[in-house]
């Protein structure tokens, strides 16, 4: 898929964006990787402890690495979010069932925050963009946004009625993870930082290639872009993302190779922030499992 697209954009422009990288962008694009690993595994840790499920920090953070590695080299994305699960298993009463409803949360709470930052890109683009949306995408944001309510009324509905058994089964989960004893603040404010520091990956990856993208960017095409990692098809997100940045960065006066020359930055970025740690945990587990076959 990501070769089709680059023969659709142009190599030739391709090639001349990444030409002239700046290292500075580099280096900051990949430290802030880290900074997204710690936050997130500070995120779980804390989900997993309202859960009655305690991990230690060393642990959240080594399993983080691994996790984001594995998700970002196999099929479907969720590989490394199971292994995290597996691999945090408690020994004694309850089994895998805390730590899967730990990894479950954790996640939900950042893409949570992401459909917000969405919803929020949505409602002020029409606004901002004016005549220089096209009317066929000015409808779309209307749907999604039309969608994103409906979505926030069944949540506040969720919070309020009387579920089936099976599903009601979830409900304490979702109150302690999520709001009591301030959980909410806790979540949020991890969620918050982490999506933003998404974005600003993004920022740098397209100013490096040579489009420095207007502030609206950052809760438009942005947000747009990460979102279509979700759909659970190729590898670590490589091609949907890059699809999605060639067809709107247009939107911003920017090319289709532009687009995707940011995107493919970025998710350069995100795999060798994480491959160095990754790799050598895939490796002692490797030598580990070896050892004790012999």
């Amino acid at each position: 898929m990501v070769t089709g697209l680059v023969l659709a954009v142009d190599p030739a422009k391709i090639a001349t964006a990444f030409a002239n990288v700046p290292p500075g962008h580099i280096v900051t694009g990949l430290l802030i990787v880290q900074l997204q690993v710690i936050l997130s595994a500070l995120r779980w840790r804390f989900t997993a402890h309202r859960l009655g499920h305690d991990i230690s920090l060393g642990l959240a953070v080594r399993e983080y690495y691994l996790g984001s590695f594995l998700n970002q080299i196999l099929p479907g994305g969720m590989a490394g979010d199971a292994l995290r699960a597996y691999r945090a298993t408690e020994d004694g009463e309850g089994g895998w069932k805390r730590p899967a409803a730990a990894v479950f949360l954790e996640r939900l709470s950042g893409q949570i925050a992401f459909f917000t930052l969405t919803g929020i890109g949505l409602v002020v683009w029409p606004f901002v963009a004016g005549d220089d949306l096209p009317k066929e995408f000015a409808t779309l944001v209307w749907v999604c946004l039309g969608i994103a309510i409906v979505i926030a009324a069944l949540a506040v509905g969720f919070g309020k009625a009387r579920l089936p058994a099976r599903l009601n089964g979830l409900k304490p989960d979702l109150m302690a993870a999520f709001w009591e004893d301030r959980a909410f603040a806790v979540q949020t404010s991890l969620s918050i930082t982490i999506v933003v520091s998404y974005v600003a990956t993004f920022f740098i990856a397209a100013s490096a290639v040579g489009t420095p993208l207007p502030a609206i960017a950052a809760v438009t095409v942005i947000p747009l872009c990460l979102l279509t990692m979700l759909i659970p098809v190729g590898v670590g997100g490589w091609g949907t993302r890059e699809a999605a940045a060639a067809s709107l960065w247009p939107l911003l006066g920017f090319t289709s190779a532009q687009g995707f020359s940011a995107s493919v930055l970025y998710g350069l970025f995100s795999v060798i922030g994480v491959a160095p740690v990754g790799i050598v945990l895939v490796l002692k587990g490797v030598l580990a499992r070896s050892r004790k076959r012999s």
